[in-house]
């Protein structure tokens, strides 16, 4: 007789986006995504709002997930989600939904880490990409986050590296304000530096030992420049904004490859992969993809909607801790800090 399929529905609530996935044994069949705009006018994420619209939304978009895969949710074979890290608030909405949910439908509970979930992003089957062999290297960078990891089994990594102050988005976010644009400006700084040259403006990069960032030093290079540039002319930035974006870009790519390429040569790994929201970046996965040639790499870049955080990915986490029976009980609670 053949097996029976897994059904695993992910719920995703670490920061401001409230997402439900429908996992298939392996496959999606849907990844619902419910943004919140209203941080925009604050430049940057509001706990508390965040947590207030993911009670408005986890309802409506659980049940959209769940209709777009064309199942109901007796079908379910289990729940995951994320308990973190992330912020309290917003993970407290998910989690108490899911033990709920778990609870009514009977059928298991499964914690995910919200950083292994991007990683495991890249075993979600895809006919366009392989998926990597371990063990690899995974490049994780969001805007909290920025991490080297050594992935040796799906359930067992290892962060050999991580940022000592800033995240790698976060600096991307802190330069686009300081260059004028909205929150989140990181794609927008992703968007004109495609028109700018990369190396007309120089900013420091700080000399960190081994495999750990940081990117403090590179915010307040930026701003130090562009304060005196602009004392003396109020246009710089209008007149310069896409050569400005392509520098502060490649510094910021430079950084990042300059540690994964220390970790591969050092460990005697070519598979690299990236992962995190950054790694939506048109210009790391270029420069990435540039390596392949140049170091003999072997890149995995996830797609465009398993890069910001999504429930897919939690999902995929899911299926690896249900095949082990890795199961929590509804004495689980949300935490901020979550290490791998």
């Amino acid at each position: 007789m053949p097996e029976k399929d897994i059904f695993i529905l992910g719920i995703e609530s670490s920061c401001d986006d409230t997402s439900a996935a429908v996992l298939k044994n392996s496959t999606i069949l849907s990844n619902v995504i419910a943004r919140q705009e209203v941080h925009e006018q604050y430049g940057g994420v509001v706990p508390e709002l965040a947590s207030r619209a993911h009670q408005q939304n986890i309802i409506p978009v659980v049940d959209a997930a769940l209709k777009k895969a064309g199942i109901s949710k007796e079908q379910l074979s289990a729940i995951a989600f994320t308990r973190g890290p992330g912020l309290l608030g917003s993970l407290i909405v998910g989690t108490s939904f899911a033990k709920a949910f778990a609870m009514s439908l009977n059928v298991p509970l499964l914690e995910v880490n919200h950083m292994i979930g991007h990683v495991l992003a890249h075993f979600i089957d895809d006919p366009e990409r392989d998926k990597p062999t371990f063990p690899f290297l995974c490049l994780t960078v969001s805007g909290g986050h920025t991490q080297i990891v050594l992935v040796k089994a799906p359930l067992e990594m290892e962060v050999i590296g991580s940022t000592i102050d800033d995240a790698a988005g976060e600096a991307f976010d802190k330069a686009a304000k300081l260059l004028g644009f909205p929150y989140p400006g990181g794609p927008l700084i992703d968007k004109h530096a495609k028109n700018g040259d990369p190396k007309k403006f120089v900013f420091a990069k700080p000399a960190i030992k081994d495999y750990d960032f940081s990117f403090s030093g590179l915010k307040t290079s930026i701003l130090y420049f562009l304060q005196k540039q602009q004392a003396a002319d109020e246009h710089f930035i209008q007149n310069n904004l896409d050569d400005l974006c392509a520098s502060i870009q490649s510094t910021i790519i430079d950084i990042l490859l300059k540690k994964i390429s220390k970790a591969s040569k050092d460990l005697h790994i070519d598979q690299i992969a990236i992962a995190g929201g950054v790694s939506a970046n048109s210009g790391l996965r270029e420069a990435l993809l540039k390596e392949v040639d140049e170091q003999g790499w072997k890149v995995f870049i996830p797609r465009f909607e398993y890069c910001t955080d999504n429930a897919a990915m939690i999902a995929i986490t899911g299926k690896y801790l249900l095949e082990l029976n890795r199961y929590c009980d509804q004495s689980v609670a949300a935490t901020a800090r979550y290490s791998i």
